[in-house]
């Protein structure tokens, strides 16, 4: 957010002025002047005739010098060249300034980081795309983020990447010099105050080659340009006010200054009214109807948090609602609600009780308003069962989109990161997409203990294994080389990570995943499938060995067996032989618990010339079951924090939960190990309007009414990223020790 204006700076800004472009020049800038390099005299020429001059007393030779070497490079050698003429690279690269910000050189530090970034690009590498690219990934790039605690307002960059913190000017700054620096022409512009008095704006124009386009920094919109928050604002600004245009920076001389300084000494630049730009988009209120905007405040700090709000009238009758932006949007940035101008109207955050309830009076008016709502940040707001599914699809699909903008150079590279551990993964797809999005098979190839180059090859192999019908066939690479190269504790995230890439990028539906493996792949599907059974469909294990896991948490996953008769090494075949009668045991013990095939080839020795193959279709078949009645959760070496709708705080190895869930009533028939445990649920699996009883050993844990909470829909979509995982009310329950 820029520093409101001062006002005598203020008053000067819009007359016609002189800058004293024509001041004397000191003896730094003639020994600049007569050591540049012949190609770029006249480019100093230009620097020199049209810097500040508050400059000219106190900039090196040796600053310019290696100023306009480098921007000289960077636009002669960028790939659009030839659209960028000499003018615009005067006007929107070669400066070294934009504003007041402290004189730094920049363009070879950023141009290092701005470079990597476009070279890694998938799309044709256009000014536009380029520009877009770099607002997508610069600040997580650089770790800087908007904040009204930033030192100053207009920091240069360097100072925003020390603090990573800036304003909207100090993240304009940062974008413009990082566009400049790879040869993409970029300039400053702002509003010195919107129409409605609630203060002012900077942002960022780009040059494609044709015509200026403008973004907001840090504020992507993917890769489009000519969007973002601020949009319908400026459509709405005028000229006919000095203070109401919006200008773009320029060194020429316009004749008119640039009107936000952030102190009287500041160096001064010229300005161009762009505000026609802008304006031709103007939202139109409809007669009758009112826009208001609406802050959510901690009612202790006063500072934003993000809270679905809804307006209503008489009758309690809904007229609009939509979510609260909170301190990660610019000052000016709130949520907006056209409304009737009917009196009074009620505006309240959902779910809170009346005290953070304001009434506007909406009669008259200028049609546009500005209310804050206060509530207690930490203070549990039960939603109804409506509230608690509108709660849930407003917040999926920023978190999904965020999501997306944050994992997208990792999905795009192939490579995932988890630590120090790196796990490489290709794909392909098969078949017509279903509507509920695309299957998605995750094979795991055998090796292990093995050379990188045995380990290589037999990667490749994996991707040329299985074909299903449908779907994401992804073979990843396992991260090391150690004989239990697919069950250390480092694949379970790594997994995890994978399967909420390929929800966002491949249309994965999570309900349709499925895990398999051969050889020391087969091994990792025995250790993998049971402990996290419920991220899958189901599971296919080829031509491995157990180790020492257990199939206890197989009860609702879908589990099929493949073994070679002779496949004697390790015993493979007399533990397979084994598991297919552990696995016929326990399904009849357990009715409808643990579905499995279990296929011994006999005459077949540890290849089994493809007859696995019939476990691609065997698992399609299966759809996974998040919330099953019944739950059987034992507790390997590497553990986990949740299985289906369970949940516990600490994880330990060979913690055993079995838990049934029977209409309003969950019996918690052992918890091993365990001394709370977290039960999650939703109206799908029972009527959260009456009372739910947990009981365990005859005693009651809890009996009463489960009430529908924001912060577990969200902390449930952010354990997974899965949209299907999503839980909206918990139970904490206290395990008695035993008698």
């Amino acid at each position: 957010m820029l520093a409101r204006l001062i006002a005598p700076v203020f008053i000067l800004a819009f007359a016609v002025c002189s800058l004293a472009h024509g001041a004397p020049q000191s003896a730094e800038i003639e020994r600049a002047l007569a050591d540049v390099p012949p190609k770029q005299r006249a480019s100093m020429e230009w620097l020199v005739a049209h810097m500040p001059p508050e400059d000219r007393a106190t900039l090196s030779s040796a600053f310019l010098l290696a100023h306009v070497a480098a921007a000289t490079e960077a636009w002669e050698q960028s790939p659009w060249r030839g659209q960028v003429d000499e003018a615009m690279f005067r006007e929107a690269i070669l400066p070294y300034a934009n504003i007041s910000e402290k004189r730094e050189l920049w363009m070879l530090p950023l141009h290092e980081r701005s470079q990597r970034i476009i070279t890694d690009m998938k799309t044709a590498p256009t000014l536009a795309a380029c520009a877009a690219e770099l607002n997508q990934k610069l600040f997580a790039e650089t770790g800087v983020k908007y904040s009204t605690k930033r030192a100053r307002a207009d920091q240069s960059p360097s100072e925003s990447i020390a603090s990573g913190l800036a304003s909207c000017s100090g993240l304009s700054i940062l974008l413009i010099d990082a566009c400049r620096s790879v040869g993409i022409p970029a300039r400053f512009v702002g509003v010195p105050m919107w129409v409605d008095g609630s203060g002012n704006h900077s942002w960022v124009e780009i040059w494609d080659g044709a015509r200026w386009r403008f973004t907001g920094a840090a504020e992507a919109t993917g890769d489009r340009l000519d969007e973002g928050w601020f949009a319908g604002r400026a459509a709405g600004q005028n000229n006919a006010k000095p203070e109401h245009a919006i200008y773009a920076v320029t060194w020429r001389d316009t004749g008119v200054e640039f009107p936000m300084r952030f102190t009287e000494s500041a160096p001064r630049v010229f300005a161009v009214d762009v505000t026609s730009r802008y304006t031709s988009g103007a939202v139109t209120i409809p007669e009758g109807q009112q826009l208001v905007r609406v802050a959510v405040r901690d009612r202790a700090t006063k500072a934003r948090v993000s809270q679905t709000v809804v307006c209503t009238g008489k009758g309690a009758q809904e007229f609009a609602r939509g979510v609260s932006k909170d301190e990660r949007a610019d000052l000016n940035d709130h949520l907006e609600l056209i409304v009737p101008k009917s009196s009074p109207l009620t505006f309240a955050v959902e779910g809170v009780s009346d005290s953070a309830i304001t009434q506007v009076d909406g009669e008259g008016g200028s049609g546009v308003s500005t209310i804050s709502l206060f509530v207690d940040a930490d203070a549990p707001i039960a939603l109804t069962k409506v509230a608690a599914e509108r709660v849930t699809k407003s917040i999926t699909k920023p978190f999904l989109d965020a999501a997306r903008k944050s994992n997208a150079a990792a999905f795009k590279s192939r490579v995932l990161k988890h630590g120090a551990v790196e796990m490489p993964f290709w794909f392909t797809t098969y078949g017509e997409k279903p509507k509920s999005g695309r299957s998605l098979f995750i094979s795991m190839h055998g090796g292990g203990g093995a050379p990188k180059e045995v380990n290589d090859q037999q990667w490749e192999n994996q991707k040329k294994l299985y074909r299903p019908e449908e779907g994401v066939y992804c073979a990843p690479r396992a991260p090391t080389n150690s004989w239990n190269l697919w069950h250390e504790g480092h694949i379970d995230p790594l997994f995890d990570q994978l399967i909420r890439d390929m929800i966002l990028f491949e249309d994965v539906d999570p309900n349709k995943v499925y895990i398999m493996g051969y050889s020391a792949g087969g091994d990792g599907v025995f250790q993998l499938a049971p402990r996290m059974a419920d991220r899958f469909a189901a599971a296919a294990m080829m031509a491995g060995h157990p180790n020492e896991t257990k199939p206890d948490g197989l009860r609702n996953l879908p589990f099929a067996l493949h073994m070679g008769g002779n496949d004697a090494a390790f015993k493979r075949n007399e533990i397979g032989r084994q598991w297919k009668v552990m696995l016929d045991e326990l399904s009849a013990k357990d009715l409808g618990g643990y579905p499995h095939e279990a296929v011994i080839h006999e005459g077949k020795g540890h290849w089994m010339d493809r007859e696995d193959a019939v476990a691609v279709p065997w698992m399609a078949k299966f759809t996974r079951d998040l919330r099953p009645t019944r739950i059987v959760w034992l507790q390997d070496d590497v553990t986990e924090n949740r299985f289906y709708w369970l949940a516990v705080k600490e994880p330990k190895a060979g913690q055993r939960v079995v838990v049934v869930r029977e209409g309003q009533c969950v019996t918690i028939e052992e918890a091993a190990g365990v001394t709370e445990l977290c039960i999650r649920l939703d109206d799908s699996m029972l009527d959260l309007d009456k009372a739910v009883k947990v009981v365990m050993a005859g005693r009651v844990l809890f009996e009463g009414i489960v009430p529908r909470m924001k912060d577990v829909i969200v902390k449930t979509l952010e354990e997974r990223g899965d949209p299907t995982g999503i839980f909206t009310a918990e139970i904490k329950v206290q395990i008695p020790a035993p008698l």
